[in-house]
C-alpha cells in the first residue's frame, strides 16, 4: 500500500460513505453502479492531493485505477496540479495518460474536476477533433468529458466547440449529459456571448431535451425562458 493510500484511509468515515454512495447513484442499474466510497470530504481530498502533488505518474496510476472513489479523485487532482505546472512534453504525457484511463474517470465529479483542466487545456492550441469522437462514444463518461472539456475554451472566450459538442449530444438519452450540455451552454451565454447562445437556442430549442434547455436558459429573463420552453414539442 502506498503512503498516500494510508493517509486516505485514516480519513475514512463509514457513515458518510453510505450517504455518498446513495447520492452518487452506486446501486444496481445506476450510472455509478458498484462505486465504493470511503467518506472523505472534498476539502480533505484536496489537502491530501496537495501534500502528494509530486507523486510519480506510476503511483498516480495506482490511485486512478483504485476501486475507491476518493482515491481516483485524489489521483486526478494530482494530475491537474502537475499539468498546470509542467512543460509541454509532460503535459502531453498527462493528457495521453488521462485519455487512456477514461474508464476509471467514471463519475460526474471526477469528470468535472479534471476534464477542462487537462483535456481542454491541452487542446486549446491544438486540433480538437478528438472531442467529437469522445462525444460520440458509447461511454457516458467520455461524452461528458467531451462537453466539460469545452469549459476551458469558454473561459478563453471561444464558443464554437461548445456549440458543436452540444449539437452532437442533442439526442443523448442520459440526464447527466443533458445537465452537462445545458450547463456549458449557460456558461457560454453568461461568460462570453448571450447573443450567440440565443442564436443557438433559436435554432435548437425545440429539439433539445427539456433538462438541457432548462439549464441553458437559466440566466435569461423570465419572458425569454418561457418563450423557449414553449417551443418544445414534447
Amino acid at each position: 500500500m502506498l503512503a498516500i493510500q494510508k493517509d486516505i484511509l485514516k480519513k475514512r468515515k463509514p457513515a458518510r460513505a453510505k450517504t455518498l454512495q446513495r447520492f452518487f447513484k452506486t446501486g444496481p442499474g445506476d450510472y455509478a453502479e458498484g462505486d465504493i466510497f470511503l467518506g472523505l470530504t472534498v476539502p480533505e481530498s484536496r489537502l491530501i492531493a496537495k501534500k502528494y502533488k509530486d507523486l510519480p505518474l506510476k503511483e498516480v496510476s495506482v490511485l486512478v485505477k483504485s476501486p475507491h472513489h476518493e482515491e481516483r479523485l485524489i489521483g486526478l487532482l494530482i494530475l491537474v496540479s502537475q499539468f498546470s505546472k509542467s512543460s509541454e512534453e509532460v503535459q502531453e504525457k498527462i493528457y495521453k495518460f488521462y485519455l487512456k484511463h477514461t474508464k476509471y474517470i467514471n463519475n460526474w465529479d471526477l469528470v468535472d474536476s479534471s476534464a477542462e483542466y487537462i483535456v481542454g487545456a491541452f487542446l486549446y492550441n491544438r486540433d480538437r477533433k478528438i472531442l467529437q469522437k469522445l462525444a460520440k462514444s458509447k461511454s457516458l463518461w467520455e461524452r461528458r468529458i467531451a462537453m466539460l472539456s469545452t469549459f476551458h475554451f469558454i473561459k478563453k472566450g471561444e464558443l464554437k466547440d461548445t456549440f458543436k459538442i452540444a449539437e452532437i449530444l442533442m439526442k443523448d438519452r442520459h440526464d447527466l449529459i443533458h445537465k452537462a450540455s445545458g450547463w456549458m451552454l449557460r456558461e457560454a451565454g453568461k461568460r462570453v456571448s448571450e447573443k450567440d447562445l440565443r442564436q443557438f437556442l433559436d435554432r435548437y430549442a425545440a429539439q433539445m431535451p427539456r433538462t438541457m434547455l432548462r439549464y441553458a436558459i437559466e440566466r435569461l429573463p423570465k419572458e425569454d425562458r418561457l418563450r423557449y420552453l414553449s417551443l418544445k414539442s414534447n
